[in-house]
C-alpha cells in the first residue's frame, strides 16, 4: 500500500460542495499539461500538495528553464546516455521527485556553462534520458516556447515573426524609436525577444 498526503487547493481542502477543484480540460486551456505534470511531481507523494494557478505557472518557468538549456543545442545530436544515477537514487528513495528534479535542474546548469559540444551532447542525452523517466523535456525546445494556450487569442507565431522582421529592418535603418515600440509591443503581447550572435528569438512569457 502506498498512502499519499492530502490535496488542497489554493490553500483549502478539496470539496465539490465548495466548487474548488479543476478538471485537466480546464487547465489545459491556461498551461500545458507537462507543466501539471511537474507541479504535481515537485511534492513528495506522501506530503500534502498544495495545488493551485501559482504553483503551475512556477512550473511553467521551470520547464521554460529546463528546455531553454536545450534550446540553443538543436545542432548537436545527444549522445546516447543513461540517466543520471542521482535522479535514479532519488527515485529509489521513496521516491523522492522533488530531489530528482533537482537533478535535471543540475543538469541544466551545467547545460548552460558548457562551451564543449562532446560535454553538450553527453549533458543533453543524460538530461534526456532523465526527462524520459520523469514525462519531461521530451518535445521540441523551440514548439515549447512558441506554443500557446487553446484559449489565448494572442499573436500567432506568422505575426510574431513578422513583427521581429519588422524590428530588424527598423534597426538597420537606425529607427531606434520604433525598434523599441515593436518590442514594448509584443513584451504587451506576452512575447519576450532575445537578441543573440545568431539573430533574434523568442518565447511566450510564463
Amino acid at each position: 500500500w502506498m498512502h499519499n498526503g492530502y490535496l488542497t487547493v489554493e490553500g483549502d481542502k478539496m470539496s465539490k460542495s465548495l466548487g474548488n477543484y479543476y478538471t485537466g480540460h480546464d487547465l489545459l486551456k491556461e498551461v500545458p499539461g507537462e507543466a501539471i505534470r511537474l507541479s504535481l511531481l515537485a511534492g513528495q507523494y506522501r506530503q500534502p500538495l498544495d495545488f493551485s494557478k501559482h504553483a503551475l505557472k512556477q512550473a511553467k518557468a521551470q520547464l521554460d528553464r529546463l528546455y531553454g538549456a536545450l534550446r540553443p543545442l538543436a545542432d548537436i545530436e545527444a549522445a546516447s546516455e543513461d540517466p543520471p544515477a542521482e535522479l535514479l537514487a532519488a527515485l529509489e528513495d521513496d521516491l523522492n521527485t522533488p530531489l530528482a528534479l533537482t537533478q535535471m535542474h543540475d543538469l541544466a546548469s551545467r547545460l548552460n556553462k558548457s562551451t564543449d559540444a562532446a560535454e553538450q551532447a553527453r549533458l543533453k542525452g543524460r538530461m534526456l534520458a532523465g526527462g524520459a523517466i520523469l514525462g519531461l523535456v521530451q518535445g521540441d525546445p523551440e514548439a515549447w516556447f512558441q506554443s500557446m494556450p487553446q484559449d489565448e487569442g494572442g499573436l500567432s507565431p506568422a505575426e510574431i515573426e513578422n513583427l521581429i522582421a519588422r524590428r530588424k529592418a527598423a534597426r538597420s535603418d537606425r529607427d531606434f524609436a520604433e525598434a523599441d515600440r515593436i518590442r514594448a509591443e509584443l513584451a504587451g503581447r506576452g512575447v519576450v525577444l532575445e537578441d543573440g550572435p545568431d539573430g533574434t528569438i523568442w518565447r511566450r512569457e510564463a
